[in-house]
C-alpha cells in the first residue's frame, strides 16, 4: 500500500477493497447472531528519539508470541530526503523478533505526514488484520505538537 507505482498501487487498492468487502459481509451475516470482537487489539507507542522503544517492542513482541500471538510491529521512520524510504530503519533494532515467524515489523516512511504516522499507516492495520495478527502496534515517528494521528488508530 505504500509503493508509488501505478500499478502496485492498484494492486492494493484491489486487495484492500476485496478485504473489506469480505469484512462487512462477514459482519452483516454475523451480527445478528453474536457482537464481533474486535479483528486486533491496538497499541500506539511515541517517545522521543533513544528513549528505547524499539528496544521494549523487541521484548514485548517475544513474550507476546511466546504466549501465542501473532504480533505486526507498523514502525514510523524519517523519510530519506533522497530515496523517500525509511531513513532509520527500526527493523534492523529488533533482530530476534524479526526472526520469529509469529511477528512481522513493517517500517515505513513518513513521506512527509504530520501526526507521527505514515500515510497509508491505516491501511497497513486492515492488511496485518486479514493477514491473522491479532496485536497491532504502531510505532510513531516521535513526539512533539503534532504526532497525535495515533490515537485515532486505535
Amino acid at each position: 500500500v505504500e509503493s508509488r507505482h501505478p500499478k502496485k498501487r492498484a494492486w492494493a487498492q484491489q486487495l484492500l477493497e476485496t478485504i473489506l468487502q469480505r469484512q462487512s459481509s462477514d459482519t452483516a451475516h454475523t451480527a445478528s447472531l453474536v457482537p464481533r470482537p474486535p479483528r486486533s487489539f491496538r497499541i500506539g507507542l511515541s517517545g522521543p528519539p533513544g528513549a528505547g522503544k524499539s528496544t521494549f517492542l523487541e521484548i514485548f513482541g517475544k513474550f507476546l508470541t511466546a504466549k501465542d500471538h501473532r504480533i505486526a510491529i507498523l514502525a514510523v521512520d524519517p523519510s530519506s530526503s533522497f530515496t523517500g524510504g525509511s531513513l532509520l530503519g527500526d527493523k534492523t533494532r529488533m533482530i530476534e523478533l524479526s526472526r520469529d515467524p509469529n511477528a512481522y515489523i513493517r517500517p515505513s516512511p513518513t513521506s512527509g505526514t504530520l501526526g507521527g504516522v505514515a500515510q497509508n499507516t491505516s491501511e497497513a492495520i486492515v492488511l496485518c488484520e486479514a493477514a491473522g495478527y491479532d496485536i497491532i502496534v504502531v510505532e510513531t515517528v516521535g513526539v512533539g505538537q503534532s504526532e497525535y494521528a495515533v490515537a485515532d488508530m486505535a
